[in-house]
């Protein structure tokens, strides 16, 4: 029984391992390629012996973050090649030793920091410089190495343009973790309603506290993937699909702020025992179209769909919804009106007009 439970533990696990070694071929296969051609380029073409610099640089500028824009690759390149410059020129003037690594090194940071706010940027520059510090250099190839890194740098963009990491996928990829994370947590939230379950209402308010990080993580994937579209003529044609997607995400990110104060309501409601039925079946239609809002990510005609169920849910949306409903239970019905405004921008319409299907409240 012990082994069948470790064993349990130990599949998830393994299957996000599978799961991240999959979606990183992409970016595998166009690191490897620019590092190999940076390399080729500067060994074949220009005779350098090791352009150890033209694979490093293309290497760094690339890596696997998220954020593949490519201002972002050249802020790294120019980075490693600032490190590259300075410690060839300190290196001519000082000589070679363990305190010129720290000459170097010093000087290199500050001017980094100095330059650009990134930390990345200064790490890079300052791993560069160190490299060129410690590794010997022929005489009269001093120079070599700066031109290594030129060559790196720029097939590091022309791999962005040229090799994308198809950056539809990867939002798509947030996209689909965030409507997941919202759809899962309004089914706890209408279970807590239902059944008066004050545990399930906590658990669901603290679920949703935590998604701000997969609305800020889709965000990063829309810029990034947008940015790579406008310079790659493979991918310009979806630059109407990442619009699409941006305007879902905003309107999804204040639905999940909306939802947390629902959340919060709903914890505060229920530990009176009595169950709330009506609330339960209104929340229960809200997941639904959230539901449809996120499948239209991948089929657009469903927008049409989930706006005219939304519209029908917005006219409807007064006290007078609730049978004698309480000034809590009235609260939360207030409270998801914002929602259903939020989720209708989502699909395209405009917050005036979404508003206006609102009916008016009484005084």
């Amino acid at each position: 029984m012990a082994t069948r439970t470790a064993l349990a533990g130990v599949r998830p696990a393994i299957e996000r391992s599978l799961s991240r070694t999959v979606a990183s071929l992409p970016a595998v296969l166009q690191i490897a390629g620019a590092a190999t051609a940076g390399y080729a380029i500067a060994h074949f073409a220009l005779g350098h012996p090791t352009p150890i610099f033209s694979s490093t640089v293309a290497i760094t500028a690339l890596g696997f973050s998220r954020d593949a824009r490519p201002i972002r690759v050249a802020e790294t390149a120019l980075g490693i090649i600032l490190g590259i410059v300075l410690a060839d020129l300190l290196l001519l003037g000082i000589g070679r030793g363990w305190w010129q690594l720290f000459v170097v090194l010093a000087v290199t940071f500050l001017a980094a920091r100095l330059l650009s706010p990134s930390v990345g940027f200064a790490a890079a520059a300052g791993v560069q410089s160190a490299l060129v510090t410690l590794f010997p250099v022929v005489s009269g190839q001093e120079f070599t190495r700066v031109l290594d890194g030129l060559i790196g740098g720029a097939v590091a963009l022309v791999a962005t343009a040229l090799i994308p990491r198809d950056p539809r996928r990867a939002a798509l990829r947030d996209a689909r973790l965030l409507f997941d994370e919202c759809t899962e947590s309004l089914a706890a939230i209408t279970a807590a309603l239902r059944i008066a379950d004050a545990d399930t209402a906590v658990r669901a308010l603290s679920r949703l506290r935590g998604t701000q990080p997969l609305v800020d993580a889709w965000s990063t994937s829309l810029e990034s993937g947008a940015a790579v579209a406008r310079i790659s003529p493979f991918l310009r044609r979806h630059l109407a699909d990442f619009d699409r997607q941006r305007r879902v995400q905003r309107g999804m990110d204040l639905a999940t702020r909306n939802l947390r104060i629902i959340a919060r309501r709903v914890e505060f409601l229920v530990p009176d025992g009595r169950e709330r039925p009506e609330l339960a079946e209104l929340l229960g239609t809200i997941s639904e179209c959230i539901t449809l809002l996120g499948r239209a990510l991948r089929t657009p005609s469903l927008f049409e769909v989930a706006r005219r169920d939304l519209t029908v849910l917005a006219k409807h949306l007064h006290p007078a919804l609730l049978d004698e409903p309480s000034i809590s239970e009235t609260m939360v019905l207030v409270l998801i009106r914002p929602l259903i405004v939020d989720l209708l921008t989502a699909t395209g319409m405009d917050e005036d007009d979404a508003r206006a299907l609102l009916p008016p409240l009484p005084a």
